[in-house]
């Protein structure tokens, strides 16, 4: 019985590979014959016109840009708030915070330190009382999900003004 069930299965699927493709190739040959390809002709070029850049007085555009402008000497006056002149500074100051990504914590003791990426891809880490940012950010708090900074904003006038600024951990699945 399995030798018969055998031979009708061989013999279905022998049929089946029946080799005339002769109405397929004519259908074939028809739509190639019919199918001309459009080129649309190229348009024109226009002239290119160099215009030499002469700006001498200005900072070129081809240059790396430098940090943003801070007051580098401190006008001392008595009434209001400034930052310490003879601070050594921090290496993550040399950067502005859109350029830092805090990447995790490593915690020891009580202590816990933030690990932060820098726009040149080294890792630094940092705990309360570091500085980081343009802004003479003070590390206030280290939190597994966020750096608290106080950071000193220059009024116009001479003058200092506080401001707080969160750094939130990088999150890479959503981009920030």
């Amino acid at each position: 019985m399995r030798a018969l069930l055998t031979v009708v299965v061989s013999t279905l699927l022998l049929t089946g590979c029946f080799d005339d493709l002769s109405d397929i190739q004519a259908e074939l040959e028809t739509v190639k014959a019919n199918a001309r390809p459009r080129v649309e002709p190229l348009p024109q070029a226009k002239e290119f016109i160099h215009i030499p850049y002469t700006v001498a007085n200005v900072r070129s555009p081809f240059a790396e840009p430098t940090p943003e402008a801070i007051q580098d000497r401190f006008s001392q006056q008595q009434d209001c708030m400034h930052p310490d002149p003879n601070r050594r500074k921090e290496p993550l100051e040399r950067f502005a915070l859109d350029n830092l990504k805090m990447r995790g914590t490593l915690g020891d003791q009580g202590q816990i330190w933030a690990l932060v990426e820098s726009a040149d891809k080294a890792l630094h880490r940092i705990t309360v009382n570091n500085y980081m940012g343009l802004f003479h950010g003070k590390v206030t708090k280290v939190e597994p999900t966020h750096i608290d900074l106080l950071e000193l904003i220059p009024d116009g006038s001479g003058c200092w003004v506080e401001r707080t600024t969160r750094v939130q951990m990088f999150d890479a699945t959503a981009g920030n």
